[in-house]
């Protein structure tokens, strides 16, 4: 289990204990969190879920498959800490993540 932190993009925050195998996308859509719709369910297939992960979390939430970097072309706002939360397994490891909305998923 790892606490996580999403920040919806007007700073309201949600802090939630995540299940480890679940994705960062899976705890919001089973917690109803605003901004992250997930339309294809988390199989890689759109930018629905799309999330900035803060600070040095971003080396410890693993690199970032070819699929995914393709999917991230389509969502709007990417920055180099970009990510689509269904591609980000939660472990114990993660406890503590803080992941942003942005703007354009509200």
């Amino acid at each position: 289990m790892a606490k996580i932190t999403y920040v919806e993009h007007d700073g309201t925050e949600h802090v939630l204990d995540v299940k480890s195998g679940l994705s960062v996308m899976e705890g919001a859509v089973k917690n109803n969190i605003p901004g992250i719709d997930a339309d294809c369910g988390g199989a890689c297939a759109c930018a629905t879920c799309h999330v900035y992960v803060e600070g040095d979390w971003l080396s410890k939430t693993g690199d970032k498959s070819a699929m995914e970097e393709s999917m991230l072309d389509f969502a709007e706002s990417v920055e180099a800490n970009s990510r689509l939360a269904c591609q980000i397994k939660v472990s114990d490891a993660l406890d503590g993540l803080v992941v942003r909305m942005p703007e354009s998923q509200h």
